[in-house]
């Protein structure tokens, strides 16, 4: 009988725990980059299509930072990708300073489109250092596991948002002092965090264990070392369905706050903390996923959750009160796996090529830089009305998913 496989091992556990706070500190920022969209609309008198330009910001930098994140990791490595990011995420919450200074929503999305460069870099540099972290076929729900704890991050931003921002707007300060702060203190933190990453021992020998098999292959098997990165047709896919899952991500959040306030009256502070209360949904969903992962297999359950989210959709846009709402927040929970789910599966097979091929997923995240602004000219009219557009992301992932053993025995 074959031994059930362990979910890393005993010394990896330091590094584990450190690359998982990682994903806790870009869900941070992630979710907060939707208090402020609301906050500029009140603050700075902008439209939520112009305001869904700080999504575009955000997700942006994706594009842009993908291959060079993952380029600079093949060169030098985990530990000096992981402490450039940092600096990076440290740079642009420091340019915070100036930008709300100046009162500039152009610099202020210069310095997100920074912090986000260094987002972009944690992730293409976490999600294969998590999973080089123990056998390549736990590496699924190590990769969910972490992103548990991105959702754990997600919940703190909101809440921070809220508290801090938000709670100050309903005082009738609508300035921009209280961001300003904010971000000096999160730039302080991430400072402090990769000051401390400096110290700590990264093995020089770890490998993706993509490379080295897959969960339909015997552990040793070698791979196709002729085949290019593109010839994978799986690997392609993925890059596809990861666009449109951030796609459907970055429309969902940055009007989240706004559905709230127009169709259920609340308070835009208390929306937020609906918001906060949505990601944690999300976070159980990844503990969740992780679970059922060992039950049901990746690709089958994220058809499952797709299409659920197909659902979600259609009950939000239809304003029925607290049904519809519910469904806003639920459609986190089905969103919960999605990202590591499609990245993990995208990555299979990739041998040599997965470092690289890691860095390509990620720049799909450009995709969560598309469509707020087009969602925005839908919610400018009707918020509601707007999230019926995810539903086209949704089915790409449910396509994705259905054909994903089909295309990667092809590739």
């Amino acid at each position: 009988m074959e031994a059930i496989p362990r979910f890393t091992e005993k010394r990896y556990y330091i590094i584990l725990a450190f690359v998982t706070s990682l994903f806790l500190l870009w869900g941070v920022a992630m979710t907060m980059g939707d208090v402020l969209n609301k906050h500029f609309q009140n603050v700075l008198h902008i439209s939520k299509s112009r305001s869904g330009l700080v999504q575009l910001s955000i997700f942006g930098a994706y594009g842009v930072m993908g291959i060079p994140a993952g380029l600079f990791m093949k060169r030098f490595g985990y530990k000096p990708g992981v402490l450039l990011g940092l600096f990076l995420y440290a740079c642009g919450a420091f340019l915070f300073v100036p930008a709300a200074d100046a009162q500039s929503f152009t610099f202020f999305r210069v310095a997100l489109f920074i912090l986000a460069c260094g987002l972009a870099t944690l992730e293409a540099v976490a999600h294969p250092f998590i999973a080089s972290l123990g056998d390549q076929r736990t590496s699924d729900r190590r990769l969910n596991f972490a992103q548990a704890f991105n959702g754990v991050g997600g919940v703190i931003g909101p809440l921070i948002g809220s508290y801090f921002i938000l709670r100050a707007e309903a005082g009738h300060t609508n300035d921009l002092v209280a961001v300003k702060y904010l971000y000096i203190g999160i730039g302080l933190v991430i400072t402090l965090v990769g000051l401390s990453f400096v110290f700590v021992k990264v093995p020089k020998n770890l490998t993706d264990p993509h490379i080295v098999a897959t969960d339909t292959m015997a552990v040793g098997d070698s791979l196709d070392p002729a085949k290019k990165l593109f010839q994978h047709k799986h690997f392609v896919f993925a890059i596809i369905a990861q666009l449109f899952n951030v796609a459907a991500q970055g429309g969902t959040w940055a009007y989240f706050i706004n559905y709230g306030h127009e169709v259920m009256h609340l308070s835009d502070a208390s929306a937020a903390n609906y918001f906060a209360f949505s990601i944690f949904m999300m976070m159980v969903g990844r503990f969740v996923g992780t679970y059922l992962m060992g039950y049901i297999r990746p690709s089958k359950l994220l058809a499952i959750f797709a299409a659920c989210n197909v659902l979600m959709c259609i009950i939000v846009s239809q304003q029925m009160g607290w049904l519809s709402f519910g469904a806003l927040i639920m459609i986190n929970f089905f969103f919960s796996i999605m990202f590591p789910t499609i990245f993990s599966l995208g990555l299979k097979d990739l041998g040599r090529h997965t470092q690289q091929g890691a860095s390509f997923i990620v720049m799909g995240v450009v995709g969560g830089a598309l469509f707020p602004p087009l969602m925005g000219l839908i919610a400018n009219k009707n918020v509601a009305t707007a999230y019926l557009f995810p539903i086209i992301c949704y089915l790409v992932i449910f396509a994705f998913a259905i054909n994903y053993n089909k295309v990667r025995k092809a590739s």
